[in-house]
């Protein structure tokens, strides 16, 4: 599993706030999607809000800007995994963050995606969102050339 972590947690908030990105943030509790979607935008982002895997594929099927996917586990009906399993599938480069409070997933459940364990601080969703969308900016930094 992806490891983030050992920066500053002032640097992370500024350097968020400076790469505005739209997130899609996954919840089926709507107290702790608020307050992830609140984090969110403190940090300067945009965020889209889905609570169940299939209100989340249904914003990934479409034409919606989405440049990193925030899920959580244990969700009804379609769990976390499965979500990003699918939305790989639609979006393939799409950055997925794991938000939860197993310390292990159940037994037979694989994937390589960075956890982020709950509960978090902002400070932690700062690090993972600089993190990942830094990766990812350097396959989007010259396709915008005339």
């Amino acid at each position: 599993m992806a490891d983030i972590s050992g920066t500053s947690e002032g640097s992370n908030m500024h350097n968020q706030a400076s790469k505005a990105a739209v997130i899609l943030v996954v919840d089926d509790d709507a107290l702790i999607n608020m307050n992830a979607v609140d984090m969110v935008e403190q940090l300067g982002h945009t965020a889209l809000e889905a609570y169940s895997g299939a209100e989340a594929l249904t914003i990934l099927g479409s034409q919606q800007t989405v440049d990193l996917l925030i899920t959580d586990y244990a969700m009804p009906g379609m769990n976390g995994v499965e979500l990003a399993n699918q939305a790989r599938q639609l979006r393939p480069d799409l950055p997925i963050v794991l938000a939860t409070g197993y310390s292990e997933l159940p037994e037979g459940i694989e994937i390589d995606l960075p956890r982020l364990p709950k509960p978090y601080q902002q400070s932690d969703l700062a690090n993972h969102l600089m993190v990942l969308l830094n990766e990812r900016a350097p396959a989007n930094a010259g396709s915008a050339q005339a």
